[in-house]
């Protein structure tokens, strides 16, 4: 039963204080200036909704709206854990007071979410400082990603691409946690909360000033009946700070998520970053830091869904390749995978599941013994790596998404070049996708090597690879010659100019939605 009561002050921010941080400047060096700095106040960090407890109704993914989102947190609890974070990169949970469109949440979790987008933040040092203190996180005249002379997560020329250590509105720093990307469970320290169905939501970062991207990119999929993330745009805020738009989805890891998605049955698992889909054996232990048990229904244990993983990992390394053939489909749901590949050729997201980042979730349906790749991570959708728009010359391996030259670059090297780094495997040209090139490249090798073998020898396999290229066709006139796209942009870019338009530039979100049609039409 949901219960409410009046709420000005998150009890841990009853006493304002005041502290110093250190600004870096100087044209000869580096020059330390002492600079008083007011932190937020009890009535600055204020929540003013009804505070509930358990499980609350709400429609926070209408998407016909934009919704509110605000956080009060201790900020000596958030100077440790930014510590803890730029010293080994360990993202330590941290209690909050959550508000979500006007409904509070007492004793929620927040922690730091993201790899790659957080690097520059690790880079401003373990005294960094917090809300009123520190210099920016990063160091260096650009932010780098991987190394090289590019900037990256952000930077480049791409769509609406801020430059630097950008995510979104805000800038990547321990001084601005409103721009930080963000991880809320609101059942961490309180059994039973949730909202809109929902325990877990995720502050994303972009590379655009709107998120249009991701949020478009979003929709096709859901078009398309590819297993993916609700969205909602946000006024979003921390302490009292002026509120920036964001985007926040839901997560894959969440319980509520697998029971609206796959009944509460099953395992889903994330890959992690670092990991990649080679067989390492069939334990929990074998899979340390390369796929976790983010949810495992009451119709398995953990040992039968690691079980599970390791049998399919070692089909899709080491089958011969008629096997592979004959007996994917009985392993892997093969039509819904034609379908998330072509959905990220169509949106032109080069950072999927044979990406830099290995970005995708696995799901095991024991009844049917098979697996089902889960969407993850769009935000670099429609040339938000730094790409042009169109989806000219093959796709992710030709001069769309891809294309190399000056853009930024989220893996390494000097410039980052587009397609399916890694190839198939024999040189075997993959079609769409790889475009009028034959990538050399080989089982494995995910995480920031960017491949990954099931893509492919999926896409090496002739039938599969027909398979594909006939689900391309299709889902690209159901979603984009259609109209259905091109409406859903229209309709969201008029919502971001009716109700965020202090909150982001019209020319900004112009020029976002001109992109994304350009890919759309092309």
């Amino acid at each position: 039963m949901t219960t409410s009561l009046r709420r000005t002050t998150p009890a841990f921010l009853s006493t304002p204080s005041r502290r110093g941080f250190l600004s870096l400047g100087g044209a000869a060096g580096v020059v330390l200036t002492a600079v008083a700095c007011t932190r937020s106040s009890a009535e600055d960090t204020a929540l003013d909704g009804d505070v509930v407890t358990g499980a609350v109704d709400g429609d926070f993914w209408d998407m016909s709206t934009v919704h509110t989102m605000s956080v009060a947190l201790d900020e000596d609890a958030y100077d440790e854990m930014i510590a803890a974070y730029q010293d080994d990169q360990t993202k330590n949970w941290i209690e909050a007071d959550v508000e979500i469109d006007g409904s509070v949440f007492e004793k929620a979790g927040i922690k730091l979410k993201g790899n790659s987008s957080l690097r520059s933040l690790a880079g401003g040092g373990a005294g960094g400082g917090g809300m009123g203190g520190g210099a920016p996180g990063g160091g260096g005249d650009q932010a780098s990603d991987g190394g090289g002379d590019q900037a990256s997560d952000g930077g480049g020329d791409g769509m609406g691409a801020a430059g630097g250590d950008t995510e979104g509105d805000g800038t990547i720093s321990a001084d601005d946690p409103t721009g930080l990307p963000w991880v809320i469970r609101l059942d961490k320290y309180t059994d039973g909360q949730s909202f809109s169905g929902r325990t877990e939501f995720v502050v994303r970062g972009s590379n655009t000033e709107t998120s249009l991207n991701e949020a478009v990119a979003l929709d096709v999929l859901s078009e398309a009946g590819v297993p993916a993330e609700k969205y909602a745009f946000t006024r979003f805020s921390v302490n009292g700070a002026d509120a920036k738009l964001r985007l926040v989805l839901d997560l894959p890891d969440d319980d509520l998520w697998n029971a609206d998605a796959f009944d509460s049955t099953g395992a889903t698992f994330k890959a992690d970053s670092g990991g990649d889909y080679t067989y390492r054996g069939d334990t929990e232990e074998d899979y340390t830091d390369v796929f976790d048990a983010k949810f495992v229904g009451d119709d398995l244990t953990d040992e039968e869904s690691f079980a599970a993983l390791g049998s399919f990992l070692q089909f899709i390394n080491e089958s011969e390749d008629d096997e592979f053939a004959s007996d994917l489909g009985s392993r892997l749901d093969v039509d819904g995978f034609a379908t998330y590949l072509a959905v990220q050729e169509l949106v032109q997201n080069s950072d999927d599941i044979d990406g830099p980042g290995n970005n995708s979730y696995l799901h095991y349906d024991p009844s049917a013994e098979r697996w089902e790749v889960v969407a993850w991570d769009q935000n670099l959708s429609f040339g938000g790596m730094g790409g042009g728009g169109g989806r000219g010359g093959g796709g992710q391996g030709g001069g769309g998404q891809g294309g190399g030259g000056d853009m930024a670059s989220d893996a390494g090297g000097d410039e980052a070049t587009g397609g399916m780094p890694g190839g198939v495997p024999d040189g075997a040209q993959a079609p769409g996708r790889d475009g009028d090139t034959d990538a050399q490249g080989g089982g494995g090798g995910g995480g920031m090597g960017g491949s990954n073998i099931l893509s492919e020898r999926f896409l090496a396999e002739s039938t599969f690879a027909d398979l594909y290229e006939e689900t391309l066709a299709s889902v690209e006139e159901a979603v984009y010659t259609s109209g259905t796209a091109s409406d859903r942009l229209e309709t969201l870019i008029a919502l971001l100019k009716a109700e965020a338009s202090d909150l982001v530039d019209s020319a900004d979100v112009d020029s976002d939605g001109e992109a994304i049609s350009a890919v759309i039409e092309s």
